[in-house]
């Protein structure tokens, strides 16, 4: 579900109210635990957090006018969805994260590349999600796109 809104305020706003604590508690932490010079907007209709041209000029090699892609958070019609791709990028995190998230205990991890699906917002591992954030900074996920990008 797309959104065609131009700022974050006016994504969640759109939300359902079941739907709106949650992803503002989402936000809340990102914003909180993101490190310093990544940049909250809207991309592909869901809340984005990227790295600015400012940062890294080349931008996002499918469309070097949009800034890179780090993190996007999602309302989606069946559960909200985090996507950070550093999951998808660095084996090392993925495996600090799937263990840190199977020690919970809350469940089974709904789980693609770089997209974690919580169908329960009761289940939804807040603080996690913030340590999450904490583990890349832009010049370090600037680094995994490269060497990434360049296979």
């Amino acid at each position: 579900m797309q959104s065609k809104a131009n700022a974050p305020e006016e994504y969640i706003n759109e939300l359902p109210d079941d739907r709106k604590e949650a992803v503002t508690k989402l936000r809340n932490i990102i914003k909180k635990n993101l490190p310093k010079g990544f940049k909250e907007g809207m991309g592909y209709g869901m809340i984005s957090y990227t790295v600015p041209h400012t940062i890294y000029p080349p931008g996002y090699h499918c469309n070097p006018e949009t800034p890179l892609p780090f993190m996007n958070l999602a309302s989606q019609k069946n559960y909200i969805s985090v996507y950070h791709m550093g999951l998808y990028g660095d084996n090392k995190l993925t495996k600090w994260f799937t263990k840190e998230y199977e020690k919970l205990g809350i469940g089974k991890l709904d789980m693609g590349k770089c997209c974690i699906r919580f169908k329960k917002m009761e289940k939804i591992p807040y603080q996690l999600i913030g340590d999450l954030s904490s583990k890349i900074t832009p010049k370090e996920w600037i680094a995994i796109y490269e060497k990434n990008l360049n296979r």
